[in-house]
Protein backbone atom coordinates (compact mmCIF):
# COMPACT_ATOMS: atom_id res chain seq x y z
CA UNK A 1 0.00 0.00 0.00
CA UNK A 2 3.20 2.43 0.90
CA UNK A 3 4.48 1.51 -2.42
CA UNK A 4 1.43 2.29 -4.38
CA UNK A 5 0.89 5.93 -2.76
CA UNK A 6 4.48 6.78 -3.17
CA UNK A 7 4.26 6.06 -6.69
CA UNK A 8 1.19 7.68 -7.43
CA UNK A 9 2.98 10.53 -5.25
CA UNK A 10 5.92 10.27 -7.83
CA UNK A 11 3.42 10.21 -10.75
CA UNK A 12 1.90 12.98 -9.72
CA UNK A 13 4.62 15.59 -8.76
CA UNK A 14 5.05 16.28 -13.16
CA UNK A 15 1.98 16.85 -13.13
CA UNK A 16 1.57 19.24 -10.15
CA UNK A 17 4.49 20.93 -11.71
CA UNK A 18 3.40 21.57 -15.32
CA UNK A 19 0.93 23.46 -14.06
CA UNK A 20 2.90 25.60 -11.37
CA UNK A 21 2.77 28.33 -14.09
CA UNK A 22 6.61 28.31 -14.61
CA UNK A 23 6.40 27.98 -18.87
CA UNK A 24 3.65 29.98 -19.25
CA UNK A 25 5.51 32.44 -17.60
CA UNK A 26 8.86 31.96 -19.34
CA UNK A 27 6.73 31.87 -22.56
CA UNK A 28 5.19 35.33 -22.06
CA UNK A 29 8.54 36.57 -21.10
CA UNK A 30 9.46 35.65 -24.50
CA UNK A 31 6.93 37.15 -26.23
CA UNK A 32 7.28 40.07 -24.65
CA UNK A 33 11.33 39.76 -25.75
CA UNK A 34 10.43 39.40 -28.91
CA UNK A 35 7.91 42.62 -29.53
CA UNK A 36 10.51 44.33 -28.59
CA UNK A 37 12.65 43.33 -30.90
CA UNK A 38 9.76 44.94 -33.10
CA UNK A 39 9.66 47.95 -31.83
CA UNK A 40 13.73 48.17 -32.19
CA UNK A 41 13.55 47.10 -35.77
CA UNK A 42 10.74 50.04 -36.43
CA UNK A 43 12.80 52.01 -34.74
CA UNK A 44 15.66 51.78 -36.58
CA UNK A 45 13.78 51.65 -40.11
CA UNK A 46 12.91 55.65 -39.21
CA UNK A 47 17.05 55.77 -38.73
CA UNK A 48 18.13 54.44 -41.46
CA UNK A 49 15.85 56.59 -43.36
CA UNK A 50 16.80 59.22 -42.14
CA UNK A 51 20.30 59.97 -43.98
CA UNK A 52 18.94 59.63 -46.94
CA UNK A 53 16.28 62.34 -46.02
CA UNK A 54 19.44 64.79 -44.86
CA UNK A 55 21.05 64.00 -48.11
CA UNK A 56 18.43 65.05 -50.16
CA UNK A 57 17.34 68.47 -48.32
CA UNK A 58 20.96 69.15 -48.18
CA UNK A 59 21.22 68.75 -51.91
CA UNK A 60 18.29 70.93 -52.36
CA UNK A 61 18.22 74.34 -50.30
CA UNK A 62 20.53 76.32 -48.71
CA UNK A 63 19.73 74.50 -45.55
CA UNK A 64 20.00 76.07 -42.06
CA UNK A 65 23.13 73.93 -41.04
CA UNK A 66 21.75 73.69 -37.56
CA UNK A 67 18.25 72.07 -38.34
CA UNK A 68 20.55 69.52 -39.98
CA UNK A 69 23.21 69.18 -37.24
CA UNK A 70 20.45 68.81 -34.73
CA UNK A 71 19.02 65.66 -36.68
CA UNK A 72 22.10 64.04 -37.61
CA UNK A 73 23.07 64.05 -34.18
CA UNK A 74 19.81 63.28 -32.60
CA UNK A 75 19.82 60.13 -34.79
CA UNK A 76 23.21 59.09 -33.35
CA UNK A 77 22.39 59.14 -30.05
CA UNK A 78 19.08 57.37 -30.83
CA UNK A 79 21.03 54.94 -32.37
CA UNK A 80 23.40 54.37 -29.59
CA UNK A 81 21.35 53.14 -26.95
CA UNK A 82 21.19 49.25 -26.41
CA UNK A 83 18.74 48.14 -24.63
CA UNK A 84 18.91 44.41 -23.07
CA UNK A 85 15.29 43.04 -23.50
CA UNK A 86 15.38 41.19 -20.39
CA UNK A 87 16.01 44.49 -18.47
CA UNK A 88 12.81 45.96 -19.69
CA UNK A 89 12.26 48.42 -16.70
CA UNK A 90 10.26 52.03 -16.82
CA UNK A 91 13.08 53.55 -16.09
CA UNK A 92 15.46 51.80 -19.20
CA UNK A 93 12.38 52.75 -21.50
CA UNK A 94 11.93 55.45 -20.43
CA UNK A 95 15.18 56.65 -21.65
CA UNK A 96 15.05 54.69 -24.64
CA UNK A 97 11.71 56.49 -25.43
CA UNK A 98 13.64 60.46 -24.35
CA UNK A 99 16.00 59.23 -27.13
CA UNK A 100 13.64 58.63 -29.75
CA UNK A 101 11.35 61.41 -28.76
CA UNK A 102 14.48 63.92 -29.33
CA UNK A 103 15.15 62.43 -32.43
CA UNK A 104 11.26 62.88 -33.43
CA UNK A 105 11.52 66.82 -32.30
CA UNK A 106 14.50 67.34 -34.79
CA UNK A 107 12.51 65.46 -37.73
CA UNK A 108 9.84 67.72 -36.81
CA UNK A 109 11.97 71.18 -36.84
CA UNK A 110 13.25 69.53 -40.64
CA UNK A 111 10.10 69.05 -42.12
CA UNK A 112 8.58 73.00 -40.37
CA UNK A 113 11.70 74.18 -42.11
CA UNK A 114 10.99 72.53 -45.27
CA UNK A 115 7.93 73.94 -46.14
CA UNK A 116 9.91 77.10 -46.81
CA UNK A 117 11.20 75.53 -50.28
CA UNK A 118 8.91 74.77 -52.64
CA UNK A 119 11.13 73.28 -55.00
CA UNK A 120 12.04 70.55 -52.39
CA UNK A 121 8.45 69.81 -51.53
CA UNK A 122 7.92 68.95 -55.04
CA UNK A 123 10.42 66.91 -55.81
CA UNK A 124 9.98 63.05 -55.74
CA UNK A 125 12.94 61.46 -53.89
CA UNK A 126 11.80 64.12 -50.86
CA UNK A 127 8.10 62.79 -51.52
CA UNK A 128 9.05 59.40 -51.51
CA UNK A 129 11.23 59.84 -48.18
CA UNK A 130 8.52 61.50 -46.44
CA UNK A 131 5.82 59.00 -47.03
CA UNK A 132 8.20 56.64 -46.47
CA UNK A 133 8.95 58.15 -42.94
CA UNK A 134 5.09 58.94 -42.17
CA UNK A 135 4.69 55.01 -42.63
CA UNK A 136 7.12 54.04 -40.24
CA UNK A 137 5.70 56.43 -37.53
CA UNK A 138 2.84 54.98 -38.14
CA UNK A 139 4.63 51.14 -37.71
CA UNK A 140 6.09 52.05 -34.74
CA UNK A 141 3.52 53.49 -32.86
CA UNK A 142 1.73 50.05 -33.56
CA UNK A 143 4.61 47.88 -32.55
CA UNK A 144 4.61 50.10 -29.22
CA UNK A 145 0.86 49.43 -28.85
CA UNK A 146 1.63 45.69 -29.11
CA UNK A 147 4.06 45.68 -26.64
CA UNK A 148 2.66 47.58 -24.07
CA UNK A 149 -0.49 44.72 -24.42
CA UNK A 150 2.34 41.94 -24.45
CA UNK A 151 3.57 43.96 -21.04
CA UNK A 152 0.50 43.74 -19.73
CA UNK A 153 -0.12 40.43 -20.26
CA UNK A 154 2.79 39.45 -18.83
CA UNK A 155 2.72 41.41 -15.75
CA UNK A 156 -0.87 40.46 -14.69
CA UNK A 157 0.36 36.55 -15.33
CA UNK A 158 3.13 37.05 -13.40
CA UNK A 159 1.32 38.84 -10.34
CA UNK A 160 -1.44 36.96 -10.17
CA UNK A 161 -2.01 33.99 -7.40
CA UNK A 162 -0.42 31.81 -7.12
CA UNK A 163 2.05 32.74 -10.17
CA UNK A 164 3.51 35.35 -8.00
CA UNK A 165 4.94 32.77 -5.42
CA UNK A 166 6.38 31.25 -9.01
CA UNK A 167 7.35 34.35 -10.22
CA UNK A 168 9.37 35.33 -7.01
CA UNK A 169 10.78 32.03 -6.72
CA UNK A 170 12.51 32.82 -10.52
CA UNK A 171 13.09 36.17 -10.59
CA UNK A 172 10.11 36.97 -13.04
CA UNK A 173 10.25 41.12 -12.44
CA UNK A 174 7.44 43.58 -14.00
CA UNK A 175 8.20 45.42 -17.20
CA UNK A 176 8.03 48.37 -18.17
CA UNK A 177 5.34 50.31 -20.71
CA UNK A 178 5.92 52.70 -23.26
CA UNK A 179 4.19 55.94 -22.62
CA UNK A 180 3.17 58.51 -24.09
CA UNK A 181 5.16 61.61 -24.62
CA UNK A 182 5.20 64.42 -21.90
CA UNK A 183 3.09 66.95 -23.35
CA UNK A 184 1.26 64.78 -25.81
CA UNK A 185 -2.18 64.94 -23.07
CA UNK A 186 -2.50 68.71 -24.18
CA UNK A 187 -3.38 69.98 -28.12
CA UNK A 188 -1.08 72.21 -30.20
CA UNK A 189 -2.32 75.59 -30.23
CA UNK A 190 -3.17 76.70 -33.73
CA UNK A 191 -3.18 80.05 -35.15
CA UNK A 192 -4.21 81.44 -38.37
Amino acid sequence: MKIALRLSLFALIPVLLSSCGYNSMVSKDEAVSSQWANVETAYQRRADLIPNLVSTVKGYADFEQETLTQVVEARAKATSMNVDASKLDASTIEKFQANQAQLSGALSRLMVVVEKYPDLKANQNFLELQSQLEGTENRISVERRRFNEMVQDYNTYIRKFPNNLIAGMFSFEQRGYFKSDEGSDKAPKVEF
